[in-house]
Formats: structure tokens, C-alpha cells, sequence
């Protein structure tokens, strides 16, 4: 068996590591990336998350036919993954491998593809597999050609009729909220019984409330019973129930893609959810071996995969100051419509907490760009520190908000005090202008 020999082993295309490969390639560094699936060059988010879905989002609520939103989807993300493919392939020191890795030992792997096999060995390996959707254990669940994750709803060519959607989390919501506006009709079936249970109660009824009047009808608290070709049952009240449809998607949540790497044959620790242990830096439990991005854990976005790359490329030729626990907040968004954006504390996790706050909170309807672009529904929410004015947190139900949710991360990292976004001059007509309005006045201390 061939044997290969590399300084750094990347396992996974994703944003951390591909951009890890590409700075060490510019410093003359031999770098190995090895990938399963040509159709992954690129990472999760480009090929089979973020931007083929925000892509059909916002065709959807341009009034754009399915068929041909998905055809132009396609075009789209392939050239992305033509572009992500080159952008390393075509660096010197880099050499692309297609194939299944799995450990051997630490720092050896036996990378599969077909019949072929070959050994990689490397002086320093980054772990970057990622995650992968969570099945629930549902009779005719498996095997059915009707039922989808999100990788494989996001391959449709012609749009669902009728759909049907397990889990009631961020992501099926995103696709709730965009199949709706493609015209679809659409089911959610949750087995809890709280929507949006991390949501502050206010936001999160506006939210269930918005996706009702647009046509998304909600089934919870449910125990599913079992899919029949395209029928699944279910039991409300004591009493079964069925829903038929023309796809199905479970969006149940995902799972660090760790399972078949060989880890027993190494020193790596995984903690009890499967997930890879790392310190503060990183640096898993075997020397000389990182990991990055979904497959340690934490919040699952690109972007925090992106603030490993950051910290790896701090550890190994910077100052050594960056860490996982001086991230601090990091800002999320929802995509419905209009989209839902929040960084820091909001108040249930302040409560819990028993973290005294001020509450400011503005109606979205306030805001005269809201209204122009005809979506006035909505609400901001903020909490400051009432002993150094500082933003403890921010929530935004409303256009825009994708946009304006970082200038709050910013200012909760900066510790700027809430008075001067209050006193900023913002272009007008625009929603971050609204942030005036919120913090004028406050309820009061909480």
C-alpha cells in the first residue's frame, strides 16, 4: 500500500479547514486534504446548507417558480464548488485526496475510495468532519424515498405539494417559512410541547404566530406513531391522527460526524455526545491533533468554524492569544420572514441567571423601513447592565435584522455603552435607525 507522507493532514473541506490549508500552502507548507465527496468541496455550508438554502429563500419571496429557483440553485453552488475545488487544488503544496479516512493510529490514516487504498501520514492533523443530521427511531423512517434531511430536500428539482416536517428548531422553520412562500402547503409535528424553548416567551409566540397567519399549521406536543409510503400518523390528544404528503423532512438536529474514523485506534476522546474533546486551543487529547468547527461541538455555524481557523492560525504562528473562551457572544439568525437575529442574554437565560438587567423593547412597526418594505410585524429587545450600560444581549424579529444583529455583537464586544447607539447617527430610511428609538426609553430594572 502506498505510503504518503504531509507536515498537515486536514480530514474535511469545511470552512475552518480549508482556509487553515490555504494559509499554510501560502507559507510553502506540504498540506494533504482529504475528502469523501467531491460533492462537498467547499464544506457543508456552500454545497448542502447556508447559501443553497438562504439562495431558494430568497427567490421564494421574490415570487420565483420552484423549478426554476432550483435549477438556478444548482448552477450556482456548482460553480462554488468548482471555484472551493481549485482554490486548493491548484496551490503547489497541496495535494487533494478523494477517499474515506480513517485512523490507523494518531497521526496515520488509511484513506478509502472504491477498491483503491492508501496511507497518509502527517506530522500535524486537523480534524474538520463536521456534523450530520439526527434520525429519530420512526417505523418506515428509513429507506423511504419520500422522506428527506435537509441535504437532500435542498436536491428537489420540483416542489413538494404538500410538506411535512419533523422538528420545530431553526432549521425546519427555515424551510417552513420558505415553502410557504413557494406556495406549498406545510405541516410542522414537534414532540415538545414548547416552541422555541430558548426563545423568550414574547418573541417566540409572535414568531408561531407570523408562520400561522402565512400558512404553516403547527401539530405539538405529538407522538409519532409511524410513515406509511407518504402518510405519517400520529397521536394529539389521545387520539391518532394522520397527515399525507408529498415529501417529508426530518429536521431533528445534527450530530458531530465522528462515527467510522477509526478514533479507537487513537488517543482522541470523545465526550458523551460524540463529540470530539478539545482545550481551550483546540488541541484534542492526542498531541499534535486539532479539531474544527461542528465535529468539537458548540454553536454549528460556518462562521465559528471560520474563528477556529483564526485561533489555529493565532496557536501556530501568532502571539498565542486567541482562545475558545475569549469568543464571547456569538450572533445568530433565523431566516424566516422576517428574519429572527440574537446575540448575549435575553431574558429567560438572564433569569436563570439572576442577572439584574434594564429591558428596552421597540415594536417593529415603529420603524418607518419595516413598513416600506411592508413587513411591520416583529419586535426588538435589548437588556443592558444597569451598573455599566453595557448590552447584555439583543433580539430581533424583523427585516433585516441578519444585517444588524453584528453591529450588537460588536458593541456588546467593544462593551460600548448602549448610550451612544441611542445617540448614533444612522442613515435614513433604514431599520438599524429603529436601534435609536430602542434604547430612548427602558422598562425598568429587572
Amino acid at each position: 500500500m502506498e505510503k504518503m507522507n504531509f507536515k498537515n493532514v486536514i480530514v474535511g473541506w469545511g470552512k475552518g479547514g480549508k482556509t487553515l490549508a490555504k494559509f499554510l500552502a501560502e507559507r510553502g507548507e506540504s498540506v494533504a486534504v482529504i475528502e469523501a465527496s467531491p460533492k462537498m468541496y467547499g464544506g457543508t455550508c456552500i454545497n448542502i446548507a447556508c447559501i443553497p438554502s438562504k439562495y431558494l429563500i430568497v427567490r421564494s419571496e421574490r415570487g420565483m417558480d420552484f423549478a426554476d429557483a432550483a435549477a438556478q440553485k444548482a448552477t450556482f453552488i456548482a460553480g462554488l464548488n468548482h471555484k472551493n475545488y481549485h482554490n486548493l487544488a491548484d496551490e503547489e503544496s497541496v495535494t487533494v485526496i478523494n477517499g474515506r479516512a480513517r485512523f490507523v493510529a494518531n497521526h496515520e490514516l488509511e484513506v478509502t475510495a472504491g477498491t483503491d487504498k492508501v496511507r497518509v501520514v502527517a506530522e500535524r492533523l486537523f480534524i474538520n468532519t463536521g456534523a450530520k443530521p439526527v434520525l429519530p427511531e420512526l417505523l418506515g423512517l428509513v429507506g423511504n424515498p419520500d422522506v428527506l434531511t435537509s441535504t437532500e430536500l435542498l436536491d428537489l428539482k420540483e416542489q413538494p405539494k404538500k410538506l411535512a416536517i419533523i422538528g420545530a428548531g431553526y432549521i425546519s422553520l427555515e424551510f417552513a417559512s420558505m415553502f410557504v412562500d413557494y406556495g406549498s402547503e406545510v405541516a410542522v409535528f414537534d414532540v415538545r410541547e414548547e416552541f422555541l424553548a430558548r426563545e423568550d416567551r414574547d418573541l417566540a409566540d409572535r414568531v408561531k404566530s407570523d408562520l400561522e397567519a402565512r400558512g404553516v399549521s403547527f401539530h405539538a406536543p405529538v407522538e409519532l406513531q409511524e410513515i406509511r409510503e407518504k402518510t405519517l400518523f400520529y397521536k394529539q390528544n389521545d387520539a391518532t391522527h394522520h397527515f399525507k404528503f408529498d415529501k417529508l423532512l426530518v429536521a431533528t438536529g445534527r450530530k458531530a460526524n465522528t462515527e467510522n474514523l477509526g478514533l479507537e485506534n487513537t488517543s482522541i476522546q470523545l465526550n458523551t455526545r460524540g463529540e470530539i474533546i478539545v482545550n481551550d486551543i483546540l488541541e484534542t487529547t492526542a498531541a499534535q491533533v486539532w479539531a474544527i468547527g461542528d465535529v468539537h461541538g458548540g454553536a454549528q455555524f460556518t462562521y465559528t468554524s471560520l474563528d477556529d481557523f483564526r485561533i489555529l492560525k493565532n496557536q501556530l504562528y501568532g502571539d498565542k492569544s486567541r482562545r475558545l473562551s475569549d469568543r464571547g457572544a456569538v450572533p445568530t439568525s433565523v431566516f424566516i420572514r422576517p428574519t429572527l437575529s440574537s446575540v448575549g442574554l435575553n431574558e429567560q437565560a438572564a433569569q436563570a441567571l439572576d442577572k439584574p438587567y434594564r429591558l428596552f423593547k421597540l415594536a417593529t412597526s415603529a420603524i418607518v423601513k419595516a413598513n416600506v418594505l411592508g413587513e411591520p410585524q416583529g419586535l426588538l429587545k435589548a437588556l443592558v447592565d444597569p451598573e455599566t450600560d453595557e448590552i447584555l444581549g439583543a433580539m430581533i424579529y424583523a427585516s433585516e435584522s441578519h444585517e444588524l444583529i453584528n453591529l450588537l455583537s460588536l458593541a456588546i464586544k467593544a462593551k460600548i455603552p448602549y448610550g451612544m447607539i441611542r445617540d448614533q447617527i444612522f442613515t435614513h430610511p433604514t431599520i438599524s435607525e429603529g436601534l435609536n428609538d430602542l434604547f430612548a426609553d427602558a422598562n425598568e430594572v429587572k
